[in-house]
């Protein structure tokens, strides 16, 4: 038979194969359903794969493994399917879309939530600020838990509280065996250890269990624009509060468009903008003042610095950045943010192809700092910065020049960097170099998915979730 016709035959036997065993959907190229189940997030990605699993149960978990083991084709992995590289969908393979699994469970009196593979960050938020208690996650509401903490999950709150898989106390997991184990500390400590900031292609996640910290319902947050003739200026000020502030804050700077928000004038949407923002992880009124800095670096054309409830304040960037539109980000790690490095900002900044992409600088330090370099697999704790240069479009006739900006600017940034990558910010596939994404951790990881996947059934599922 021809690869072609093999191919076919095959595609066919895993789809019997899992419409005999699963309780959820199984979605393959005759499905009316098909043109949906397979988008993603990011509009740039556009992949048909020969079949979605759409898990229900565990136990749909077990079967598709099972499934994935007998049949070998190529398998994605999709929790939120929020992730920029797209990975949660592959070509002509086996998406284990788990997006349909968004339990959360939280147990207030032992401050844990245990968390579904397809859950959201607005899912976790909406059932844990019922109690007064978060974790730790990231800035957009709309983003998957599964694919933000297994790639470490820098967030608001990452210098007072950690990233989110510091969070973690277990996560239940089908290893490419098709056998279900919790990974902890003291159960497969190995996988855990891997599974906090390098889970990729280590198995199918069904479940995670977070430690629940107390905050909210109210917050102070702030966001402070400025003038875009003001940004060096800005900048300036800004890098030299950031040493002053608590860890309580993570401040961050950022060089956007003014978002399309009818409180602004309709004429000034898009115009170029500098964004200074913070969320105080404490009492709302006294974030208040310890957050009244960032209107002091300048003149303001908008001081929102304001309190309101920690689930607003989680969703408020969603709509900036909706489903559909196409996005390409890559970043760097800095141990220091000097002269150079912030003109190399200023210049990204400067030559921003859309409204709608942004340069961004988020603080590090403190809670993530604190955890052993060897202690999860996540390798960029000795960084004080991260700096992501995030292209948004709509048009796909400037796919390539908006890709070209952010790759051009992240080459003009590499000087000052550390040589370290984020695997949530990593560019496309292609773009992610194992060894600057997991540093002096990448054998460690190898070794471990050679344990638990010997013969690659799973593995090359990497960063799917």
């Amino acid at each position: 038979m021809t690869t072609t016709a093999t191919t076919a035959t095959r595609d066919q036997a895993l789809v019997a194969a899992l419409r005999t065993t699963l309780v959820g959907d199984v979605i393959d190229r005759t499905d009316h359903r098909y043109e949906q189940a397979r988008r993603v997030w990011n509009g740039l990605i556009d992949r048909r794969p020969a079949v979605i699993a759409r898990c229900a149960t565990t136990a749909d978990v077990v079967a598709t493994v099972a499934a994935a083991r007998a049949h070998r084709p190529p398998v994605s992995i999709r929790g939120g399917g929020h992730q920029v590289a797209g990975s949660a969908v592959c070509e002509n393979g086996l998406v284990i879309d788990l997006s349909d699994m968004t339990s959360v469970t939280v147990d207030p009196a032992a401050r844990t939530a245990r968390v579904g593979p397809g859950a959201r960050w607005a899912d976790v938020n909406a059932a844990t600020q019922r109690h007064g208690l978060v974790v730790p996650g990231g800035e957009v509401s709309e983003t998957g838990v599964a694919g933000l903490t297994l790639g470490g999950g820098m967030g608001h709150l990452q210098r007072a509280l950690g990233l989110s898989c510091d969070a973690l106390r277990a996560v239940e997991i089908v290893t490419a065996d098709g056998v279900l184990r919790t990974a902890s500390r003291t159960e497969h400590a190995e996988l855990f250890w891997a599974l906090r900031g390098g889970g990729r292609g280590l198995g199918v996640v069904t479940a995670f269990e977070f430690e629940l910290f107390p905050l909210g319902p109210e917050v102070a947050q702030s966001m402070v624009l400025y003038p875009y003739e003001d940004a060096a200026a800005v900048l300036a000020a800004w890098r030299d509060l950031v040493p002053r502030m608590p860890e309580t804050v993570s401040p961050e700077f950022a060089l956007w468009g003014i978002p399309p928000d009818p409180g602004f004038p309709a004429e000034m949407h898009g115009a170029p903008v500098v964004v200074v923002a913070g969320l105080y992880a404490g009492p709302a009124q006294e974030g208040l003042e310890v957050l009244a800095p960032l209107a002091r670096l300048g003149t303001p054309l908008v001081d929102a610095t304001t309190v309101t409830d920690y689930v607003t304040s989680q969703s408020g960037s969603d709509p900036l950045f909706p489903a559909g539109a196409r996005y390409f980000f890559k970043s760097h790690f800095l141990e220091s943010f000097d002269d150079d490095a912030a003109a190399a900002v200023l210049a990204a900044g400067a030559a921003r192809p859309t409204p709608q992409s942004l340069v961004i600088v988020r603080t590090m330090g403190g809670a993530i700092a604190r955890v052993g370099d060897d202690e999860s697999a996540f390798a960029h704790r000795a960084a004080r910065f991260n700096v992501s240069i995030d292209a948004g479009w709509t048009d796909p006739a400037i796919d390539d020049d908006a890709i070209g900006w952010a790759r051009g600017a992240w080459d003009a940034l590499t000087p000052f960097a550390t040589g370290g990558v984020y695997v949530n910010f990593a560019g496309l596939d292609e773009d992610a170099d194992r060894g600057a994404v997991f540093g002096t951790h990448a054998g460690r990881l190898d070794a471990i998915a050679r344990t638990y996947d010997p013969d690659g059934i799973l593995t090359a599922a990497t960063a799917r979730h």
